[in-house]
C-alpha cells in the first residue's frame, strides 16, 4: 500500500471524524503467488450458473447466498431479491426493490430479512417476496440479520446491536457498544444460541447478550488495540465466528484465532493467525485463510498445526469451506483452489470469474456455491458427486 495514499486516506478520515473501511479479503502489500502448478486428480464440474441481478458493486459489499429447505436466497447492491432453486439454478421469484441493500440475506422459517446501507431492516415473506415491515435502525447494516423465538437482531457499523420484533419490526432492546475510529469494511455475523446472541466487535473484543433483553451476559478481549498507529491497531473480528459444542471460535485481524467457553467467554487457546474472514470448523478440522494468504489447518480441539499452505500469498483469499475430504478456497482473481484436507495438496482448480467472489464458498450437501462479485451464483460438484 502507497504511503502517500494511506497518509491521504487518513487525513481525510480524521477530519471528518469517520471510518476507513478495507474491504475485507483485500491482501497484504505485494504480488499476487503464481498459481501453483500440479496434476489435478479431482474432477470438478460445473452443475449450473444463474446471474443474481449487478453484484456488490464497488462500495466493499458482501452478500453470501442463504440456503433453506432446496433454496438460494441472494441479492444485489441495487436491490434485487431472488430465491433460486438449489437443484437446477432456476428463479422461483425475483424481487426488484429501491433498496441499497448491504446486508443478508437473514433467514428464519417464514421470513427473508435485508439490511441496507441507509440503515434500515427489511423483512420480506420466503415464498414470494412481499414485504412484510421496514425498520429503521441507527446506521449501515453489513451482515445477515439473525432471527430465533421472535427477535430479530440486527448489528449496525457504528457498534449498536438491535433487537426487533418479527412480527412488526418494533424495537425491543438495543445494546451499545464503541467502535475504533479505523475499521475494516465489514462485521462479523451474529451467532444466537440457546437465548444467548454473540456478537463480535472491530476492538477486538466478544460479547455475549440474552436474546430476550440484549443485556449484557460477558464480554471478553481476545486481542488488545496495542501498536503506534491507527492501522497496526486494527483487531477486527472475523467475518465468521463458530460454535462448536460448547465452543465459541473467532479469529481477529490482529494475529489471532482463539477459542473461548461460550458459557462465560473463558479462554480455552489460542494461535497466533491473523484472518478478517473467519474460520471454518468441519468435526475436528478448523481451517482459517490468513491475511497474508497462507492457508492453515489447525485442531479445533487444541489449536495445533495440522497443516500450512503457503503458495497462494497475497492472493486475497476467501474464507475456506469444507467439501467431503476436500477443502476450497477462493482468490481474488476469481480462482477456486481445491486442496486434499488431510495434506493440504492441490487436487483441483477452476476460475468462476474474473471478478473475484462476493463471500466464501458455501456447501451444502455434495454442492458447492459460490457467488462472485459480478453476481454470479455457480453451483459446483466434484468427484464422485457428479
Amino acid at each position: 500500500m502507497r504511503l502517500a495514499l494511506v497518509a491521504l486516506l487518513l487525513t481525510t478520515l480524521f477530519a471528518q471524524g469517520c471510518s476507513w473501511m478495507k474491504k475485507w479479503g483485500d491482501a497484504e502489500p505485494g504480488d499476487p503467488a503464481p498459481l501453483v502448478e500440479f496434476k489435478p486428480s479431482l474432477k470438478v464440474g460445473r452443475i449450473w450458473s444463474t446471474q443474481i441481478g449487478d453484484g456488490m458493486g464497488k462500495q466493499g459489499i458482501s452478500m453470501g447466498p442463504a440456503y433453506s429447505s432446496g433454496r438460494l436466497f441472494a441479492a444485489d447492491y441495487e436491490g434485487r431479491l431472488v430465491a433460486v432453486d438449489a437443484e437446477n439454478g432456476r428463479k422461483i421469484w425475483e424481487l426488484k426493490t429501491e433498496q441499497p441493500f448491504s446486508g443478508g440475506p437473514g433467514l428464519d422459517a417464514n421470513q427473508l430479512y435485508m439490511g441496507t446501507i441507509d440503515g434500515r431492516v427489511i423483512a420480506y415473506e420466503r415464498n414470494g417476496g412481499a414485504e412484510l415491515w421496514n425498520s429503521q435502525v441507527s446506521s449501515e447494516v453489513l451482515i445477515p440479520p439473525e432471527s430465533a423465538d421472535g427477535v430479530v437482531v440486527v448489528r449496525c457499523i457504528d457498534g449498536r446491536v438491535f433487537g426487533l420484533d418479527a412480527v412488526s419490526g418494533r424495537r425491543l432492546w438495543i445494546f451499545d457498544h464503541s467502535v475504533p475510529l479505523l475499521t475494516l469494511r465489514g462485521n462479523a455475523n451474529l451467532l444466537v444460541r440457546a437465548g444467548v446472541v454473540f456478537v463480535g466487535y472491530d476492538d477486538g473484543s466478544v460479547v455475549a447478550l440474552k436474546l430476550i433483553d440484549g443485556s449484557l451476559v460477558w464480554s471478553q478481549t481476545i486481542v488488545s488495540q496495542e501498536g503506534r498507529t491507527e492501522l497496526e491497531r486494527l483487531a477486527d473480528i472475523g467475518t465468521l465466528m463458530v460454535i462448536v459444542a460448547s465452543d465459541l471460535i473467532v479469529s481477529s485481524y490482529k494475529k489471532r484465532v482463539v477459542s473461548l467457553a461460550a458459557d462465560s467467554g473463558r479462554l480455552l487457546w489460542f494461535k497466533e493467525i491473523s484472518s478478517a474472514t473467519g474460520i471454518q470448523v468441519d468435526r475436528t478440522s478448523l481451517a482459517v485463510s490468513e491475511a497474508n494468504g497462507d492457508l492453515w489447518m489447525l485442531d479445533r480441539r487444541n489449536g495445533s498445526t495440522l497443516w500450512k499452505v503457503d503458495r497462494m500469498r497475497n492472493r486475497g483469499l476467501t474464507r475456506p469451506a469444507f467439501y467431503g475430504n476436500y477443502v476450497v478456497v477462493g482468490d481474488k482473481e476469481g480462482y477456486l483452489h481445491w486442496l486434499d484436507t488431510e495434506i493440504g495438496s492441490f487436487v483441483a482448480r477452476e476460475r468462476a470469474g474474473k471478478k473475484g467472489f462476493a463471500s466464501a464458498p458455501l456447501t451444502v450437501g455434495t454442492t458447492l456455491f459460490v457467488l462472485t462479485h459480478g453476481g454470479d451464483l455457480i453451483a459446483y460438484r466434484a468427484g464422485a458427486a457428479l
